[in-house]
């Protein structure tokens, strides 16, 4: 019974779109420090990016979105506003995994592995 319940929640608490189709967030290339994006639904053989761009002597670019899996780890050469960037795409696997980062201290609240411990801890006291 106890591991039925486990199984549930284990399966309740891994995100939405590990299978199958993912949605990714996605923003133009910008020289800002925020990129929140929008979200995306990317193809079967694509896995989320986060790409930043870098050039001598100019403050970083940065984007989001979807790019096959053969891509991810490249460096390419982009032009933003005229200046050509080296920009390398880091991929991730999650759904949405390409969001922004959570503020520092946010702790388990998000993490399904802390999620399934907690719940498991809190089963076993039963």
């Amino acid at each position: 019974m106890v591991l039925g319940w486990l199984l549930l929640l284990l399966g309740l608490a891994l995100p939405l779109g590990t299978t199958g189709t993912k949605n990714c967030m996605f923003c133009e290339l910008t020289d800002s420090l925020s990129c929140p994006g929008i979200p995306m639904n990317c193809g079967n053989d694509e896995d989320c990016f986060t790409g930043q761009g870098t050039a001598p002597g100019l403050g970083p670019i940065t984007n989001k979105g979807c790019v096959r899996s053969s891509s991810c780890g490249r460096e390419e050469p982009v032009t933003y506003q005229g200046v050509t960037y080296s920009l390398i795409s880091t991929c991730c696997y999650g759904n949405l995994c390409n969001r922004a980062p959570h503020p520092t201290g946010s702790g388990l609240a998000g993490n399904p592995t802390g999620l399934a411990l907690g719940m498991l801890l809190l089963l076993h006291g039963l």
